[in-house]
């Protein structure tokens, strides 16, 4: 046993025994089973070996060195007409912006002339209504007029008279 200042010697790993087999012996296929996935292949020491097979896979094209995705070029056409664009209403605002306030001022002006119509005709009416409505016989005298009107009958003509007090 080693002491523990000494270090261990180096471990004992088993690897699987490699097969050699004799170069250039090509591989046997059984005939296939069942499955269109599985296929039995015998091997050059005359072992059956079954297992899943694999379809290969397509190549993926390669990219050549100097080619430019799509996205990229479709992000780079439209950079410089967004930036325009942005830059253009920038400019427009610049220029409309007295006129925006000049219109900012005559809504709130018209706002205020909408409220102050609704709160000063009901007042206007209604004084001159008490200035109009004065004694008998003056000029705030007002009219009656009476209706007495009659019919016989569903379609009968109808007679009335109108009385003016």
């Amino acid at each position: 046993m080693p002491y523990p200042e000494q270090h261990p010697g180096p471990p004992v790993v088993h690897y699987p025994v490699p097969l050699h087999t004799a170069p250039g012996a090509p591989l046997a296929t059984v005939a296939p089973t069942g499955l269109s996935a599985v296929q039995s292949v015998q091997l050059p020491d005359g072992r059956i070996v079954t297992g899943y097979t694999l379809t290969p896979a397509p190549p993926t094209p390669a990219r050549t060195v100097g080619s430019v995705p799509a996205w990229a070029k479709t992000t780079a056409l439209l950079a410089p007409t967004v930036g325009g664009g942005t830059a253009a209403a920038g400019i427009g605002l610049s220029y409309a912006a007295p006129g925006l306030i000049a219109m900012s001022h005559a809504l709130w002006s018209a706002a205020a002339l909408v409220v102050a119509a609704v709160i000063a005709v009901p007042v206007l009416l209604r004084t001159a209504r008490r200035a109009t409505s004065g004694g008998s016989d003056g000029p705030g005298t007002t009219t009656h007029i009476t209706q007495n009107i009659t019919a016989t009958g569903l379609f009968g003509r109808a007679n009335g008279t109108i009385n003016h007090h």
